[in-house]
Order: C-alpha cells, then structure tokens, then sequence
C-alpha cells in the first residue's frame, strides 16, 4: 500500500530544483573537454612545426596543417630556430567567446 500524504510529489520537486545544477555540471564538463581539445591540438600543431624545422621545411605551414580546416585562420605560429610556439584561442562552447588561449612550445635537439 502506498502511503499518500504531505510528500506526495516531493522527488519530482526535488528533480526539477537540481535540473538547474545538472545543466551547469554538463556544460561545464562539454567546456572541459573543448578546452583539452584545444590544447591537445595546439600541442599537435607545435610538434609538427618543429618536426619541420628540423627538416629544413615551413614550420608555420606545417603547424597549420596539422588542425581541422575550421581552426587553421585562429593559429598563430611563432618560430624561433628549432622552437617554435603555437596560440590557438579557447572558445566558449557557448556564443563562441574567447575564454583563454592555449599556448605551447615545441623543438627538437639538434645532434
């Protein structure tokens, strides 16, 4: 037998006051993980710049080519040697604004 009282209906309110809370936890753990894609792809990028600069090739071609074709205009590629330094901003995963840039450094040693 169920009981009908006072609480009838108290998880379904409970629910809906944490929906809010559950939205925010989802969205920032999307935002999380576009932020480690974004570095992940920045890191790509200067290793393969530095992989070029050490053959002799374009580092700054070669890092541009190492992203998806929507990100390549935001790269910007620093080169100095051996060394060379990509930026590529973080976006918003809402309303695309720029959170932060992710900026990393690769070379290689020469013999």
């Amino acid at each position: 037998m169920r009981r009908r009282g006072r609480d009838h209906g108290q998880a379904t309110v409970e629910l809906v006051a944490l929906l809010p809370l559950i939205a925010a936890l989802l969205l920032a753990g999307w935002q999380a993980v576009a932020a480690g894609r974004t570095w992940w792809l920045a890191a790509s990028a200067a290793r393969a710049g530095a992989r070029a600069a050490q053959v002799g090739g374009d580092p700054r071609a070669a890092a541009r080519l190492a992203v998806p074709g929507a990100v390549r205009a935001r790269v910007r590629v620093r080169e100095q040697g051996a060394r060379v330094t990509v930026r590529l901003p973080v976006l918003s995963v809402l309303g695309g604004r720029r959170l932060g840039t992710a900026t990393v450094a690769a070379g290689v040693s020469r013999p």
